[in-house]
């Protein structure tokens, strides 16, 4: 049941929005920025991509209202970052060979420019993905692969020899099989350059010293924001951060490549995690704001897929995002405004399914239609916001290989060097794109691995 404190929140927002002239207001408010809008026709020093692997439509609007809700609101009128950003697209994400997306394909496509097969990373449609002989000749590297990198997330394991212990967990050791340990590799092949691998030195890690930054903060995938211990590893806003005051030192420009982790929640069929790790994610969009200028900063977010998260059925306002509708289904039964068209959560036994009650519990299972052991992709398309220089090259439906190529010509790198863009005034000059610096931020990093 709603509290007395939501109550009070909805009758005020209700008796102010039941006067037109409450609408009206908005209206032209929202007009006169429209009218004033001009687009930044100037070069893009910095790139940001921001990558809500699994962030649909839907999940976007569940965790707008949920990010309202957890700071004491109706959350319906809520603002996330992504949704300031001015410039809006529409991103086709099918594969060359289906119609459903897989997170390889379509990392191909937005970080190479080009369409792939299901299931293939770095490679041409051309390559097949059960014919070995036919990759060779067939790959494709990202527009951005003359950067330089480093690496936050997790994954430790995949850097030790299997006979390694984790300095954390006395039970996980590495896995390499060939006794070579890939961070004393790293470390030996950079100047300036720190391997961290806990929060405290995280934290300790001095900027203006650093150049080079791997942070290793689980031996798999990094935690779910909602288990997340945060005296051992700092949350994806604070990686951003860290990540952006270490890049913003080159004065040629910088490339960040952030991915969070809303995929796994909805895999596995709980919303709860899902729509909390986007109300995160959109937390670190909002404190890259506030570290960069829109004026020569090109930041852009999207979505490699959707899912098949449903938000909907019948609610009033500010009714919890996990809660029920306030109707019965027609078996009698209550149900959950936040379904999964297939999943872990079906649970109809003998022709019925159990009775619904609204939950807070975050391991809870939202119903789903089908019953599978890991819930799938959508196939529908998925959101693009984008701000700063160039940013309305982002309009309309676009393929999802369009981003890359959009985002290269906005900086004027390879293959569009001669894109005759002029520099915002009071940004040094971008000489190659061998100067431009990459930091790439993976919370499930265990995936690209």
């Amino acid at each position: 049941m709603a509290t007395q404190q939501t109550l009070l929140i909805i009758g005020i927002f209700v008796l102010e929005e039941q006067h037109p002239n409450f609408w009206y207001v908005k209206g032209k408010e929202a007009l006169h920025t429209s009218l004033s809008m001009k687009p930044n026709l100037h070069r893009a020093k910095n790139l940001i991509l921001f990558l809500g692997d699994g962030m649909g439509i839907s999940t976007v609007t569940a965790a707008r209202i949920m990010k309202g809700q957890m700071e004491g609101k109706t959350g319906e009128e809520s603002v996330l970052a992504m949704d300031t950003f001015p410039h809006l697209a529409l991103s086709k994400t099918y594969n060359v060979d289906q119609q459903m997306p897989d997170s390889a394909a379509t990392a191909t496509a937005y970080h190479c420019g080009v369409k792939a097969n299901y299931g293939t990373l770095g490679l041409s449609a051309a390559a097949r993905r059960k014919d070995c002989s036919s990759v060779k000749g067939n790959e494709v590297k990202s527009i951005l692969h003359q950067a330089k990198m480093v690496i936050l997330g997790g994954g430790r394991q995949y850097m030790f020899p299997n006979e390694t212990v984790d300095p954390e967990y006395s039970t996980f050791t590495g896995s390499r099989q060939d006794k070579t340990n890939l961070v004393d590799v790293w470390l030996r092949s950079k100047n300036n350059a720190k391997y961290v691998w806990n929060k405290k030195d995280f934290d300790a890690v001095k900027e203006g010293n650093t150049d080079y930054l791997m942070g290793l903060f689980e031996p798999k995938d990094t935690r779910y924001e909602l288990e997340r211990d945060p005296s051992m590893d700092p949350s994806l806003t604070e990686m951003v951060e860290k990540a952006i005051k270490i890049l913003r030192k080159n004065s040629k420009g910088f490339y960040l490549f952030v991915e969070d982790k809303i995929d796994h929640g909805h895999h596995a069929g709980q919303a709860k995690y899902a729509l909390t790790e986007a109300v995160e994610f959109d937390r670190a969009i909002a404190r890259a704001a506030e570290l960069t200028s829109e004026l020569d900063t090109l930041s852009v977010v999207t979505a490699d897929h959707s899912h098949v998260f449903s938000f909907g059925g019948y609610s009033y306002r500010g009714n919890p995002v996990l809660g029920v509708s306030y109707s019965k289904a027609e078996d009698g039964k209550s149900f959950t405004n936040a379904l999964y068209g297939n999943g872990p959560g079906y649970q109809i036994a003998n022709g019925t399914r159990p009775d619904m009650n609204a939950t807070s519990s975050d391991e809870y299972l939202q119903q789903a239609a089908v019953p599978l052991d890991s819930e799938t992709h959508g196939s529908e398309d998925v959101a693009i916001f984008a701000k700063g220089p160039m940013a309305h090259l982002f309009h309309g439906v676009q393929e999802q290989s369009y981003i890359p190529h959009a985002m290269a010509y906005a900086a004027c790198i390879e293959p569009y060097t001669d894109c005759q863009l002029e520099n915002y005034v009071g940004t040094e000059s971008i000489q190659t794109p061998l100067n431009f610096s990459l930091f790439v931020i993976l919370q499930p990093f265990a995936k690209i691995i």
